[in-house]
């Protein structure tokens, strides 16, 4: 299982924030061409991008790049740049449809083997976060056996809507809730959008905890001080670990015994429970060999 609990934003631009990005405790690092780098500095961002994406691969770090829309121009260009050895994958911005994530896929697929790279080697990370979007997400996440995950981005999503984004979010229930359930049913992860207030951890707590809740398997973080509390939130905890090895016991038993559910704790377990809890502890074997690796 490869884990996509936290990824952090770091601005193409800022060669000092991608050194920094070397002790970053984060499933992936996104260096980003796109929203976090003015338009005047879009080509020197692609041409840092492409001397650090090996750099930040070379220290066992898991990167992708955010690039442009395919509208703008600019997303060939920064493909060249970046396809290679060191890069994990894309993430793509202000995505529409289907036809976005099989034109980059085209595009992807054409310069993987200069690169030296094997097909399908480069992943793509579509962001959900227009009305078209949002009315198309499954289709978007099923365009191409690349996508390992959609991305939910709840500020442009109110821009396109024409409506003010807000701390209490009712603004986003609708496409937020949906952008899991989609993923789901195309048998993909799940990344809800930042939360912004990067100084308010108790914030970020809540948020993540309802991005749980809703579905998401991993959150975006802007900041550094936000990775320890997303990690945490979209990991087991040693309570949930202990009663899923309970119930995966239980049915054993059970099975033993010829019996389709089991009481424990007086709770009713079936298979249903039986298939989360071997989930759970699958997620948290993975979360063990990344704490290990680090």
């Amino acid at each position: 299982m490869d884990l996509l609990r936290s990824v952090i934003f770091v601005p193409g631009n800022r060669p000092n924030m991608l050194e920094r990005a070397l002790a970053f405790n984060a499933d992936v690092i996104l260096v980003d061409l796109e929203d976090s780098v003015p338009p005047a500095e879009k080509a020197s961002a692609r041409d840092l991008a492409r001397e650090w994406v090996p750099r930040l691969g070379r220290k066992g770090r898991r990167v992708m790049v955010r690039v442009n829309s395919l509208d703008t121009g600019l997303t060939r260009d920064e493909l060249a740049a970046v396809v290679g050895p060191g890069l994990d994958g894309i993430s793509i911005g202000k995505v529409e449809s289907a036809w976005d994530i099989r034109e980059a896929d085209r595009i992807i697929t054409a310069m993987e083997p200069a690169a030296g790279l094997a097909p399908g080697r480069i992943k793509v990370v579509p962001w959900i976060e227009n009305a078209r979007a949002a009315m198309a997400a499954q289709q978007i996440a099923t365009a191409s056996p690349r996508v390992v995950a959609i991305a939910f981005g709840a500020e442009d999503y109110t821009n396109d809507m024409g409506v003010q984004r807000t701390d209490t979010g009712e603004e986003v229930y609708f496409p937020r809730a949906m952008v899991p359930v989609a993923a789901r049913a195309a048998s993909v992860a799940s990344l809800d959008s930042p939360f912004v207030r990067f100084r308010d951890p108790e914030g970020l707590r809540r948020d993540a905890e309802m991005s749980r809740r809703l579905g998401y398997t991993g959150k975006f973080a802007i900041h550094p001080g936000q990775l320890e509390i997303i990690n945490e939130v979209f990991s087991p905890s040693a309570e949930e670990v202990e009663y899923a090895r309970q119930v995966v016991e239980a049915c054993r038993r059970a099975e033993a015994e010829g019996r389709g559910s089991v009481d424990l704790n007086g709770r009713m377990v079936d298979v249903p429970v039986l298939k989360r809890a071997h989930n759970l502890l699958a997620l948290a074997q993975a979360v063990a060999r990344r704490n290990e690796a680090s």
